[in-house]
């Protein structure tokens, strides 16, 4: 499976997750499986969607 990583949302912000989960329950509202995952390199929070091997990226 691959991910891909819709939007990301740096971790320092006011509202903690809360934007990346927002953005990600509207993903999901459109029938995307978006999910909200920490990236400790990056320090951010990332939306992505998995998929199987030779799909296509959605489009956000």
């Amino acid at each position: 499976m691959r991910r891909t990583v819709l939007e990301h949302f740096p971790a320092g912000d006011p509202r903690g997750s809360r934007t990346a989960e927002e953005f990600a329950a509207r993903r999901r509202g459109e029938g995307l499986a978006a999910e909200v995952v920490m990236d400790l390199d990056q320090d951010a929070f990332l939306v992505i969607v998995e998929q199987q091997a030779g799909n296509t990226a959605p489009a956000p």
